[in-house]
C-alpha cells in the first residue's frame, strides 16, 4: 500500500514522538518549509517537554494516531529523533493507520515506527531527512522532495558523483527494503515489534557509537539469525563511530567485514544516509533493486501515487 504523493501546496503534519526540539531551530525549520509553498499543521504536543521527552507517552502518540485520522494531512513528518519513540508504541492503533494511509517520514529514532507500520500496515515509510535536518544540502534537499513528489514511478537512488560507493560481488538482487538505526533496529529483538529481515535487504546506519559498540550490536543481529536471512545489506553512514580511549584499536571497517561482508552477500557499503549529508531518502517496505555493478539501489515499484 502506497500513500498519496506530496504536492507543492500539500499541508504537512509535525510531530515529535521522541525527545523535544530547540524553539528557535523548530520555527526557523517551520518557515523553511512553509516558504517553499507547503502548509503545516502542528502536533498539539509538539512544545511540550518531560525531561527528555517531548511530553507523556499518551500525548505523543495521540499526536501521531491524530495526524493519520486528519484528512487535511497529506504528510506525516517527524520534527527529530533523540530518544522516546519506542515508549509509544503500546498507545498507537495501527488498524487506524492502515486505514488512513499518507505519507509518514523520519529517521533515527524513528526506526522502530518506520519498520513496524511498514509490516503491520504493508504501507511503504520513508527514511528520510526530518523537518530540522539541513535541506539546504542540494542532494538530501533534491532525494527527499523528488521521491515524495514523483516517486509515482521507478527511480534510481545513488550517492553524489564525488562520493564513491564500494560493492561486495558483482551481482543484482531484488527485494524489500527495511531497516534504519542499528540501535533501535536491535532494541526491537524479542519484543512484539521486532525488525522482520528474512528475504530482505536490510540497510544499517549508526551515529556517536563507539565501535565495540557496533560490534556488540552486530553480534546480537547474527546471534538472533537477523543477519543470516537477508538477501543482502545497504551499509550507510556511521558517524563519528570510533574506538574509545583504552579499546583495542579495532577499526570500524573490520568490525563490518567481521560480522556483515563474511556472508557474502550482496551489499553496498559508504551509501549516504544516515547521520551525515547527504541523506538521501530511502522507501522502507518499497521493493528495490540492489545493483552492485552499477553501485546504486533501483525502487521497482511506485512508492506514492
Amino acid at each position: 500500500m502506497i500513500a498519496n504523493k506530496l504536492n507543492s501546496n500539500s499541508t504537512i503534519g509535525i510531530i515529535s514522538p521522541a525527545s523535544p526540539c530547540d524553539l528557535d531551530k523548530l520555527e526557523s525549520s517551520i518557515r523553511y518549509i512553509e516558504n517553499l509553498g507547503f502548509n503545516i499543521k502542528k502536533g498539539k504536543h509538539i512544545y511540550d517537554k518531560w525531561g527528555y521527552l517531548c511530553g507523556s507517552d499518551i500525548d505523543r502518540a495521540s499526536d501521531l494516531i491524530n495526524m493519520f485520522l486528519d484528512d487535511s494531512v497529506d504528510m506525516i513528518l517527524c520534527i527529530r529523533g533523540g530518544y522516546g519513540t519506542m515508549r509509544i508504541l503500546p498507545y498507537i492503533d495501527f488498524d487506524l493507520i492502515k486505514s488512513h494511509p499518507k505519507i509518514f517520514a523520519g529517521f533515527s529514532d524513528i526506526t522502530t515506527l518506520l519498520n513496524y507500520i511498514s509490516l503491520k500496515c504493508n504501507l511503504t515509510t520513508f527514511h528520510s531527512p526530518m523537518l530540522t535536518s539541513n535541506f539546504n544540502d542540494k542532494y538530501t534537499f533534491k532525494s527527499f522532495f523528488n521521491t515524495l513528489k514523483f516517486g509515482n514511478s521507478p527511480y534510481i537512488i545513488e550517492n553524489p558523483p564525488n562520493i564513491k560507493v564500494k560493492a561486495l560481488t558483482d551481482k543484482k538482487i531484488e527485494g524489500q527494503l527495511v531497516g534504519g538505526n542499528l540501535s533501535l533496529i536491535c532494541s526491537t529483538i524479542g519484543t512484539a515489534y521486532e525488525i522482520d529481515t528474512k528475504d530482505k535487504i536490510l540497510f544499517i546506519e549508526e551515529v556517536g557509537e563507539p565501535c565495540y559498540k557496533i560490534d556488540r550490536m552486530l553480534t546480537q543481529l547474527d546471534l538472533s539469525g537477523k543477519l543470516n536471512c537477508c538477501k543482502g545489506f545497504i551499509l550507510g553512514q556511521f558517524t563519528n563511530c570510533i574506538y574509545s580511549k583504552g579499546e583495542n584499536k579495532i577499526i570500524l571497517k573490520d568490525i563490518i567485514k567481521d560480522k556483515i561482508l563474511k556472508f557474502k552477500k550482496p551489499t553496498l557499503i559508504n551509501f549516504m544516509t544516515g547521520h551525515s549529508y547527504p541523506n538521501l531518502t530511502l522507501p522502507i517496505g518499497a521493493k528495490i533493486k540492489l545493483n552492485c555493478p552499477k553501485k546504486y539501489i533501483k525502487v521497482i515499484e511506485p512508492v506514492v501515487k
